[in-house]
Parts: C-alpha cells; sequence; structure tokens
C-alpha cells in the first residue's frame, strides 16, 4: 500500500510553491470576507489545497507525504492565511499532526498509512478534540469528562467537545478522553468522523475566525477500535509535547496571526494613499504623524519577522518557544489596533475589511500557550537559574 501511496500525489520537492502560493493567497482573499460574514467554512479552499497536493505536506515521506520541514510549513500557512485565516488554522492542525505522526505514542504504522493515504487520496483533515464546556481548555490541568468503555467489540465513547476547529470537515477526530476504569486512563481516541453516534452542533458565533466551524461535536455511545486508542496513560503519566512539537506550534500558530497583521498594515498603505480630504488637497501618506505610524507598524513586524525566522531555524529553546508565539502575536494586534485607531470609523466599519483583520487578530491571544503561562514560565526559569 505504502508503494501505492507514493504515486497518488507528487509532494515534497516537486511542489513549487513560488509559482503556486500566490494564486491560492488570491483565491482565498476573493471569499474570505463572504465566509466571515456567514459565518461558514470555505470547503473550497481545502478542495484547492488538495489539488495542488499541500494537505500531506508536513507528513512523513515514507507515507507518501511532502516530509515537509518547518520553513516549508510556515511558507504555506502565511501565504493561506494572508488569504483567509481561518483555513490556515485548520491547515496548521493537519501539519502538526502530520509532521509528528512518529513521534506520538498509539499511532501504528498501519494507522500512520491510513491518516496519510487519506489525507493525500481524498483530501482527508485530521484535528485533535479536547475543550469541554465543564473542563475548559486542558492546559490548565483537570480531567476530561468524555468517557471512553471498555466493551467486547471496543470502546464506547461518550461525550462533548466544544471550540472544535475544522469540524464539519475532518475526516479524523482525537479525542481527549478517559477510560471508565477505576484508575483511569487519560488519552486520545482517534475516530472516524462517520462513526455513528457522532453529531456537530453548529454553535460556533464567534468573533473572529468565523470561518473555521469550530462547532461543538457530541458522542454518544460511539464506537472506536481497540486498536485506535492511542496509549491512554495513568493520569499524570502522559508524555510532555516534544520541543520540537512545542517549537512547530508556536511558530506556524502565530505566523496566522502575523499574516493577519500584514493585510491590515497593507490595507492602511493603500488607503492612506488614495484618502485625499479636500481641506488638505493631498495625500493623507504625505503626513508625517502617518508616517510614523506605518512606520512603528513595520517596526512590529519586523521583529515578528525575525522572531519567526529564530523560530524556524531552531535558535530558540522549548521554553523560548512559547515566548516567541506571544510576543509575534501581541506585536501582530498591536500592529492592527494602531491601524484602527488612525482609520477612525473607515477602519470599523464592515465594509473595509481592517474590523475583520481586528476581530481575527484577537485570536490569536487564545491559543496554547497562554499569554499567562509563558511569562510565568519563563519568570520561574529565571529565578531557578539564579538560585542554582
Amino acid at each position: 500500500m505504502s508503494a501505492q501511496l507514493l504515486s497518488i500525489a507528487p509532494q515534497g520537492p516537486t511542489l513549487d510553491l513560488d509559482a503556486i502560493l500566490p494564486g491560492v493567497t488570491a483565491a482565498f482573499a476573493a471569499t474570505a470576507a463572504q465566509h466571515d460574514r456567514a459565518g461558514t467554512l470555505p470547503v473550497e479552499n481545502f478542495a484547492l489545497l488538495h489539488r495542488h497536493g499541500l494537505l500531506a505536506l508536513t507528513a512523513p515521506r515514507r507515507l507518501g507525504g511532502g516530509g515537509g520541514d518547518l520553513a516549508e510549513a510556515r511558507r504555506v500557512i502565511a501565504a493561506v492565511a494572508r488569504g483567509e485565516p481561518a483555513t490556515a488554522l485548520v491547515l496548521t492542525m493537519q501539519y502538526l499532526f502530520h509532521a509528528g505522526l512518529d513521534d506520538r505514542s498509539g499511532f501504528s504504522e498501519a494507522l500512520k498509512t491510513r491518516v496519510v493515504g487519506e489525507a493525500l487520496r481524498d483530501g482527508a483533515l485530521i484535528n485533535a478534540l479536547r475543550v469541554e464546556p465543564d473542563l475548559g481548555t486542558p492546559a490548565r490541568g483537570g480531567l476530561p469528562g468524555t468517557i471512553a468503555r471498555r466493551t467486547a467489540e471496543g470502546w464506547r465513547l461518550d461525550g462533548r467537545k466544544i471550540f472544535s476547529t475544522g469540524s464539519t470537515a475532518l475526516t479524523w477526530m482525537v479525542v481527549w478522553a478517559r477510560s471508565d476504569d477505576a484508575e483511569p486512563l487519560v488519552g486520545g481516541w482517534l475516530v472516524r468522523a462517520d462513526t455513528p453516534g457522532i453529531r456537530i452542533e453548529e454553535s460556533w458565533d464567534h468573533l473572529g475566525l468565523r470561518a473555521s466551524a469550530s462547532h461543538d461535536v457530541v458522542f454518544e455511545d460511539v464506537l472506536v477500535p481497540f486498536d485506535q486508542a492511542l496509549e491512554p496513560r495513568p493520569v499524570g503519566k502522559q508524555p510532555p509535547y516534544s520541543a520540537a512539537f512545542a517549537n512547530w506550534s508556536a511558530v506556524l500558530t502565530s505566523a496566522i496571526y502575523d499574516a493577519v497583521a500584514r493585510n491590515a498594515r497593507d490595507w492602511l498603505v493603500g488607503w492612506l494613499i488614495d484618502r485625499k480630504p479636500t481641506n488638505l488637497g493631498a495625500s493623507l501618506s504625505t503626513l508625517p504623524r502617518f508616517q510614523e505610524v506605518v512606520g512603528t507598524i513595520d517596526g512590529l513586524l519586523l521583529q515578528n519577522r525575525l522572531l519567526l525566522d529564530a523560530g524556524t531555524s531552531g535558535a530558540t529553546s522549548g521554553l523560548e518557544a512559547g515566548l516567541v508565539k506571544h510576543l509575534v502575536t501581541e506585536n501582530a494586534i498591536a500592529a492592527v489596533e494602531k491601524a484602527i485607531a488612525v482609520t477612525g470609523n473607515a477602519g470599523l466599519t464592515r465594509h473595509n475589511p481592517l474590523e475583520r483583520h481586528l476581530r481575527d487578530v484577537l485570536c490569536g491571544r487564545i491559543h496554547t500557550p497562554q499569554g499567562d503561562v509563558v511569562l510565568g514560565s519563563i519568570g520561574r526559569a529565571a529565578f531557578a537559574e539564579r538560585g542554582a
């Protein structure tokens, strides 16, 4: 089967990203406002990514994937986010899973081959479903309320997940749950989205990333084969995320919001050039006040580029990866807020894209690791180093 998969789609070095990505950005940008307003997932975007062979870019090469590195993944995510950032978020989850397949306990070679093969052949998407109504984000601790029960025919899964990015487009869901043992095991159960008992409740009505279809997913007596329990472990024994995964996650996630800020910057520059008040008799771009604002924004985006370059090259530690995500996100938010501040009503009207960029960029603060966790970890490390 592996040999067959290798012939399905061109991957890795055969992809000409310079030729592909500008068209991807333009195509996605053309419908981004429409999907934002309607709150609809742009399924046509994923079909285009599939046609270009981009959905398995980071999957292991031996499975037919592209074996793409972090630099390639960042290029694609940034280009997709310049067009439509919700699509980029779903794709980021795909890239993180594929890139880390060989490090994920419980994924047998057969499961890896199946997941990657379906991405190549059918455009299948995968994401983790972890957040719950009562628990909130698992990054803050606690046990999942979703229960996996052992039965004669396999595991039976019951529970509800919220903020499930890409829900309506997913083929595979890695559902964070605990077993019904007296001493529960905690981990991920790999579930096909078309399994009976799964129901999607279209609850997502958010400020930003409205096109991400991050709806509630309900599991009622869902049968999961025994071999799709991804080595659940006793409470407190879950393996920590690897430094490589933390770095990939930090770079790709923050690259989305950096791209949104760059869109806002470009729109602002064009608006300032075109806007010529009659009392001025010249373009707003000729005024020092606005030149200084654009210069400040460009300074923030330069910092972002250097931070993302450092993270991409591996020049940052595992602890610093979270700081890269935090700083890039905060710089991106500050850049868009500065653009809003100098455009007034023009920046806030839905007739222009700047208010959409503001709503989208604010979502960057929500992704793990969040700012207080990052800064607290850095501070504790500083005190520990001094104490040592």
